[in-house]
């Protein structure tokens, strides 16, 4: 696959108050590029240290990077009032812990607060945001993994990791997020708004193709990657439409509508409908491509040490069923691929009269039943990769960049 180009996001943080969290760990040097990277984009940033971080990184750096004061000590004197925690936590907009130690996960999924880091997160009503980063094996472990879906389950976004070497020399999930990475996703979430006033359709989960009254053909497609993004449209500002297949998924908070479906053809019909009066359609769904020709009301019997053979017919496509028309949305398809991701994508692009493709590359712990992702974006003249993070995470980037792109392409 061809080197990707770098897009950055149409918006800035300018003045946005960001409290960066630094805990022990060798990603910690990462951290210094990060908060050049949040002040490039004319964020504030304040560093809180753990007593462990300062063991990898310096005060004296974050200080002449962030040009403030780095703050380690619950006990600050010099603050306001003799509470630094409560100044601070009042003071941040964002918390972004970089790297997040799966001893700040557990000390966080338990409400401890022995230090200022761990105080602040609690005493804050600001977003929290944890960016993983551990031994491959840690990150494995059940216990940190409880802690990890408590924290989620509270409403806490927790970041990665990625993929890859390790200064440990193994190999796995375990790697802090790159710092663009991350700062992205604070810029993601202050884009509330991006798409107040549009009229969002959402096409989510596989399509079911009754053979006869007992079985199907269907696909492993859970869901979960199209409710976020409907999730993430909503969170934008959009009035959002979602088209379902055959899931068992509550449906996301600020959907206006849902329409659940079973075929491709259930599928055709909802969407053309819901996209009726829409300003963009993001087909996340794993439509089947065929059907069988003819379906049996009744059960099949299986006939010993006979061959069965079964015609299939193409089932019709939502995507070209919208290019075709005088004035369609603006569309977003997605392709899974095994193999060859760009050339497949590329090529469905143009084909089918898309304004963007979402690509990814599916098969063992990617894609299907995975409760993360890793995306590539094309459009006619670009591209953009968003590396592995949680499906939700990466709905909320796409959706950031889903709406660059239609404010410059239709306005």
């Amino acid at each position: 696959m061809s080197e990707l180009t770098y897009m950055p996001l149409d918006t800035s943080l300018s003045q946005r108050r960001i409290l960066l969290g630094v805990s022990g760990g060798i990603a910690a040097y990462k951290s210094c590029e990060l908060v050049r990277r949040l002040r490039d984009l004319g964020a504030q940033v304040r560093v809180v240290m753990t007593e462990s971080a300062r063991h990898f990184v310096g005060t004296t750096t974050f200080q002449a990077l962030s040009g403030q004061i780095v703050h380690t000590s619950l006990w600050d004197t010099q603050a306001e009032a003799a509470m630094g925690h409560i100044e601070l936590a009042r003071w941040a907009q964002r918390i972004l812990v970089a790297p997040a130690s799966a001893d700040v996960l557990a000390r966080l999924a338990h409400g401890h607060a022995d230090d200022l880091l761990s105080t602040l997160c609690l005493v804050s009503t600001a977003p929290l945001y944890l960016a993983a980063a551990m031994n491959q094996q840690m990150w494995a472990h059940a216990a940190v993994q409880a802690n990890v879906n408590t924290l989620r389950a509270r409403g806490v976004h927790v970041l990665g990791p990625a993929e890859g070497g390790q200064a440990c020399g193994e190999i796995g999930a375990g790697r802090m997020l790159e710092p663009q990475v991350l700062r992205d996703v604070l810029v993601s979430s202050f884009a509330e708004g991006a798409l107040t006033d549009l009229r969002v359709v959402v096409s989510a989960g596989p399509t079911f193709e009754d053979i006869d009254a007992v079985r199907f053909i269907g696909n492993r497609s859970s869901g979960k990657m199209g409710f976020s993004v409907a999730q993430a449209a909503a969170e934008a500002g959009a009035q959002v439409s979602l088209v379902a297949g055959p899931v068992s998924l509550p449906t996301p908070v600020g959907v206006v509508q849902r329409v659940d479906v079973r075929s491709a053809e259930q599928m055709h019909s909802a969407v053309l409908d819901a996209c009726a009066q829409a300003d963009i359609y993001i087909a996340a769904a794993a439509v089947g491509d065929y059907r069988p020709l003819a379906r049996s009301d009744c059960k099949l019997k299986k006939k010993s040490g006979a061959e069965v053979e079964l015609t299939l017919t193409e089932n019709p496509d939502i995507l070209a069923s919208l290019a075709a028309q005088p004035k369609p949305p603006f569309l977003v398809g997605f392709a899974a691929e095994t193999h060859d991701v760009e050339n497949y994508a590329r090529v469905k692009l143009k084909c089918k009269g898309m304004d963007m493709i979402v690509a990814n590359q599916v098969g063992e712990r990617l894609g299907f039943d995975a409760p993360d992702n890793a995306l590539n974006l094309y459009w006619a003249d670009g591209s953009m990769e968003l590396p592995r993070n949680d499906k939700l995470n990466l709905a909320r980037q796409l959706i950031v960049q889903v709406a660059a792109r239609y404010q410059m392409v239709r306005t």
